[in-house]
């Protein structure tokens, strides 16, 4: 066959193969979507916060999908059909389209602003921090947390920082296997205590630097910047009661990694329970102070 002869249509067999790879990134992709406790893809989550960001996050997830295919399928087509090997034959007088750059700009808007529609509800729901039923000041140090609580709570005031274990068997030369600590630099020596079914509101700060509280499965993250007071909330559902661990996430010094973050999730009768255990544990240290003043 001639070069200047006109080219051939692509065979079934090229068909087949273009439609085996639009099956396959299709396949990929639904196996990555489904797959969520493989690390590859966000938790779930235990609030509703979370799950709407899920939710998000998904539906995102497979428009840039049908995106990818369209664009690398319509990429793959034309790279088989007009190659040079099936006497193609490039067009010189090709020239500007009007009717085509106005196609190719339209269609990214409306994807952009359908995207954005979902996007905006989410974002202002994580914003809204009114009707919040248990308020809690959150101030972060280099390299701990200091969690007072106020409404139920009120008086209840403590640090959190790094186990003792897990800060032994960080230390060089220590000869402690790390493997061996259990949950080793995400334990807490006083982990932050929350009601389940309960609207819990965060008042973030720092004294010196910036720091970040985060964990994963409530989908709560926000910064702690000196100065300033930031908000988040967050509500874990009922039934979801247990440790859930977080960390810093902003490079806040050398010993940013030792900073983690432990919630211990109770039932609102157990919460109780444990803000008056708190309160009449504090009685003693008040009488104490007042009494050498």
């Amino acid at each position: 066959m001639s070069m200047t002869s006109e080219p051939r249509r692509v065979g079934w067999a090229q068909g087949g193969c273009l439609l085996a790879l639009g099956l396959a990134a299709f396949g990929l992709a639904a196996e990555a979507g489904a797959n969520t406790s493989n690390g590859y893809n966000l938790p779930l989550g235990v609030t509703s916060l979370s799950r709407d960001i899920y939710t998000l996050h998904m539906e995102i997830f497979w428009v840039c999908v049908a995106i990818a295919v369209v664009v690398f399928g319509v990429m793959i087509f034309a790279l088989v059909k007009f190659r040079h090997s099936q006497g193609a034959i490039a067009d010189t007088t090709l020239v500007h389209s009007t009717r085509v750059e106005i196609i190719w700009t339209i269609i990214p808007v409306v994807i952009l602003v359908v995207m954005a529609i979902p996007a905006a509800k989410v974002i202002l729901m994580m914003e809204d921090t009114r009707n919040s039923e248990l308020s809690i000041r959150v101030t972060a140090y280099q390299w701990k947390w200091q969690y007072q609580y106020m409404d139920a709570g009120e008086g209840i005031n403590f640090f959190s920082t790094l186990a003792r274990d897990s800060n032994f068997a960080r230390e060089l030369r220590s000869g402690i296997d790390p493997k061996s600590v259990p949950n080793y630099l995400l334990e807490v020596d006083h982990p932050m205590v929350i009601p389940s079914g309960t609207k819990v509101r965060l008042l973030l700060t720092s004294q010196d630097v910036i720091h970040a509280w985060w964990v994963p499965d409530f989908g709560a993250k926000r910064s702690a910047v000196p100065g300033f007071v930031n908000e988040l909330w967050f509500r874990v559902d009922p039934g979801k009661e247990g440790i859930y661990r977080g960390q810093c996430t902003s490079l806040c010094g050398r010993d940013h990694g030792f900073m983690p973050i432990v919630v211990d999730v109770r039932t609102p009768d157990d919460f109780k329970k444990w803000v008056e255990a708190q309160k009449a544990a504090a009685k003693p240290a008040v009488a104490q102070v007042v009494a050498n003043q």
